[in-house]
């Protein structure tokens, strides 16, 4: 129909001659009087007289008003000062042309977009920072995150907090994907019947090069048993463009009863439904079996004091994030080592769990091959305590000069022992 439309505008239609006939015999019958020319029948022969009425040019306001023709009826001068019908003023008006033509483009483009022409190209249905996906027989976890400009620091390159919270999100994204997760927040359906929930108690960090801005990491993570109450959770990141090692950890992590907190064992429900998900093999990272030493006002060099958790700190297990202690403990770190060095290893130990009504102190003590003076690795201890004395957290942390790569890598996800 729009084409039928399109063509009757662009290519006019000439009227037959019979047609001009019969309008001229009903023209015949009778008078009529169009703006001033009044036609009526001839008494002898019947043809049709033409009387024109003519008037004095009217005046407005004394001027003189000349009417001109109606557009409908030419005058006689006009009729002759027409053009001569020829190819080129009879071809269609363009505009309208295109405008038919945008309109049958956009119904046939509504069209076609219904149709499913979309290519399966697994590439194509995987979403490169959706939630991830389970590799390697269903044992490792794998998760891709591109490092936002609000996750970069002073030095351009990803906070030592943003790589924790990524480890974080890939463990839960982990129990949820192998269909762990249960009404808790990383628990199992046979936690959630007890009222269990893991807290991590130690955890080990090594940093290779940190990614800067823009960068897209994958992060493998996969779990194994520790001890008979307990499970160890390793990661690996690498860039995902160029598969350099980035960021090597691991965690052991054992259960808590919510409602008591108190530590507890894994019920053998709970070892049935984790268990399967269990990975022989190594620590991705070798363990530091140094003790940690415990500061106190008189060992420590470095004290900040008076830190409060936010809202915004506590999880939904009423408790603050783990990651959170991260932050507290560099609070106390000089910021002559933050400046000319970068966090290379860190080793956390934490003790007792911190509310949102708690107030806490964060202490350094700088030792190690280095010191400030120079340019080597630097080692220092640290304890964030609350302020009547209960331990939180023990850490040692090296710091390596910037631009200054050492650690030994890993090239690939550890390979399940036999």
């Amino acid at each position: 129909m729009v084409a039928t439309a399109a063509t009757s505008s662009f290519f006019p239609i000439t009227s037959s001659p019979d047609s001009i006939d019969s309008k001229n015999k009903k023209l015949g019958n009778g008078s009529t009087n169009l703006g001033g020319i009044k036609l009526k029948p001839s008494a002898s022969s019947g043809s049709l007289q033409v009387k024109a009425n003519a008037q004095a040019p009217p005046k407005i306001n004394g001027t003189t008003v000349v009417m001109t023709p109606v557009e409908g009826f030419p005058s006689e001068d006009a009729a002759s000062s027409l053009p001569p019908r020829t190819f080129i003023n009879q071809l269609p008006d363009w505009s309208m042309l295109l405008a038919a033509m945008t309109t049958i483009f956009l119904a046939a483009e509504k069209q076609w977009m219904m149709l499913d022409w979309k290519p399966k190209r697994p590439d194509m249905l995987i979403d490169p920072f959706g939630i991830g996906r389970i590799v390697q027989d269903g044992l490792v976890f794998r998760q891709n995150f591109s490092i936002r400009s609000y996750e970069i620091g002073a030095d351009r390159t990803a906070s030592i907090e943003t790589l924790m919270n990524h480890l974080q999100e890939t463990a839960i994204n982990h129990c949820k994907s192998a269909g762990l997760l249960g009404d808790g927040f990383g628990a199992t359906p046979g936690m959630c019947k007890k009222n269990l929930i893991w807290v991590v108690t130690r955890m080990q960090v090594v940093v290779d090069c940190y990614p800067t801005w823009g960068d897209v990491v994958q992060v493998d993570t996969w779990v194994s048993a520790s001890g008979k109450n307990g499970m160890r959770r390793d990661w690996l990141v690498s860039n995902s463009k160029t598969g350099e090692i980035l960021t090597r950890a691991s965690s052991v992590w054992v259960m808590m009863n919510k409602l008591t907190r108190r530590l507890s064992k894994i019920p053998e429900e709970v070892r049935g439904e984790i268990e399967p998900h269990f990975m022989n093999s190594d620590p991705v990272v070798a363990e530091d079996n140094r003790k940690l030493v415990k500061l106190d006002d008189s060992t420590a060099q470095y004290v900040r004091k008076g830190l409060t958790p936010r809202w915004s700190d506590l999880d939904v297990n009423q408790h603050v994030n783990n990651v959170k202690y991260v932050g507290w403990i560099l609070e106390s770190t000089p910021l002559g080592i933050v400046e000319s060095h970068e966090l290379c290893s860190m080793t956390l130990e934490y003790r007792r769990e911190c509310g949102r009504d708690s107030v806490l102190q964060s202490l350094t003590a700088v030792s190690g091959v280095g010191n400030l003076g120079n340019m080597g690795e630097i080692e220092c201890q640290h304890l964030l305590q609350l302020e009547e004395g209960s331990e939180i957290v023990r850490g040692r942390t090296q710091w390596r000069p910037k631009n200054a790569k050492s650690f030994g890598k890993m090239d690939q996800v550890p390979a399940q022992s036999a």
